[in-house]
């Protein structure tokens, strides 16, 4: 098990960490109703504990601490995970006279492991334990089992994880997937949808001001805010019958209102046009989830007609099944290669009005297609006056793996690349729309 940790065993060890960047400040974290150590020397005594839970079973005759109680089993859960045999298959087992991590082959045993964390470990913890049980411990196939799914915590990982098995899903197990990737796409709709609706409702309006506005039409505060510099003064009486004149108007003045601002007209017809282009390979699982999400709500806007294509090889435009995200993650085919080139070339052929659109291509970049059409074609588009944005990720992670050559030739022709984070993409929807320039993060390569 690979550890980072102070170099002083006595020294709080609030840095130390598992393999999954968790702290075991919180991985180890007293649980209710444990004993706390009685030796004389309490404080030592739980230090040891501490180094012991981080550097796992095999240093429990170095550290001579014995783990008793709740501890030994949160530290039987981890050893399962972290052990010094992890990363064997499930099957693997326990050698004879050696020491496996492993959960076994069997259901049962992964179910009880599943209850096992969720009860020793808060729930962002439970979910890092589970992206690891299924990549270090070969777990995915497990996941066709509907007990299996009733156990685990959700999150956008898993349901990127069933959507990778959705092929290979057995028809009793499809029902159980459904419920649980309804149940994060709900989740996450909860806390995305009124931002961006608010969000993407201001831009559309001041989009849509006018210049030459009818009289019932005018939007006055801003009008008067525009026209401030065209303030003339009026003399009164005052200036001209004597100062004192009760009756004048000294110091009063007038606007003139060279320029008129006004509300754009209510209109049944949508005011902007979007196109949602995501890549569904495999690494844009995160991606591809809240893409659906986010495509659902802006089409519940009426202002905005939205649409909504994946592609790898092939391209499927989900338009139709906008109105129920869940529908739209299982109509996609995670894994595969990636042909943009196809899919821009299938987004192009839909434009009908470029100067009101937005392309948002989502995507690694890693082109599998005729990379020089490619870049032709979103210079066609851009030249048309579509508004086009790149997204690497749209995910709730770091910094992506990217094809830092493609992203330097988009940027070249003004559609810069960058990661983008579920809370932000509104506001780069709102600058796409408002076309002002796009809040990439600073800190983002562009390489």
């Amino acid at each position: 098990m690979t550890t980072t940790a102070t170099t002083d065993p006595g020294a709080p060890d609030h840095g130390a960490t598992d393999p999954t960047g968790e702290t075991m400040e919180r991985m180890t974290a007293q649980a209710p109703g444990t004993a706390r150590p009685t030796a004389p020397h309490a404080p030592d005594a739980e230090r040891l504990r501490r180094w012991r839970m981080v550097l796992g079973a095999d240093s429990a005759d170095s550290t001579g601490c014995t783990l008793t109680g709740q501890d030994a089993a949160m530290d039987g859960a981890l050893n399962a995970l972290y052990g010094g045999g992890a990363g064997k298959k499930p099957g693997a087992g326990r050698g004879a006279g050696g020491r496996s991590a492993g959960l076994g082959a069997s259901a049962p045993s992964v179910a009880r492991w599943l209850g096992d964390i969720r009860t020793y470990f808060p729930s962002s913890v439970v979910q890092v334990m589970q992206r690891d049980a299924i990549d270090r411990l070969g777990l995915a196939a497990l996941l066709l089992e509907p007990e299996m799914l009733e156990a685990v915590e959700a999150d956008v990982h898993l349901v990127g994880t069933l959507l990778s098995l959705n092929k290979a899903m057995p028809e009793t197990t499809k029902g159980t997937a459904r419920a649980v990737v309804r149940k994060v796409v709900e989740d996450l709709e909860k806390r995305l949808a009124s931002r961006t609706r608010a969000t993407l409702t201001g831009a559309l309006d001041r989009s849509a001001r006018i210049s030459r506005p009818r009289h019932r039409d005018i939007d006055w505060n801003r009008t008067v805010r525009a026209n401030l510099k065209n303030y003339l003064p009026v003399p009164g009486p005052a200036a001209v019958g004597g100062a004192g004149d009760p009756g004048g108007t000294e110091g009063r003045g007038t606007i003139v209102p060279e320029r008129l601002i006004g509300y754009g007209r209510a209109s049944r017809s949508a005011r902007k046009d979007v196109v949602l282009c995501i890549d569904q390979s495999g690494s844009m699982a995160a991606s591809v989830v809240y893409a659906s999400v986010f495509g659902a709500v802006l089409a519940s806007m009426r202002t905005l007609s939205t649409r909504l294509v994946v592609f790898d090889t092939a391209v499927v435009d989900l338009t139709d099944q906008l109105d129920d995200p869940v529908d739209v993650l299982f109509g996609t085919q995670l894994g595969g290669g990636t042909d943009i080139n196809r899919a821009l070339a299938y987004c192009q052929s839909k434009i009908t009005r470029p100067a009101d659109t937005v392309v948002v291509l989502i995507s690694d970049l890693y082109e599998g297609g005729i990379r020089d059409e490619m870049l032709k074609r979103v210079a066609a588009m851009k030249a048309s006056g579509v508004q086009f944005v790149t997204l690497l990720a749209l995910s709730d992670e770091g910094a992506p793996a990217y094809d830092h050559e493609h992203a330097a030739a988009l940027g070249a022709l003004g559609a810069p690349a960058f990661a983008c984070t579920p809370d932000l993409f509104p506001d780069v929807m709102a600058a796409a729309i408002e076309k002002r320039p796009l809040p990439v993060p600073d800190k983002e390569p562009q390489q």
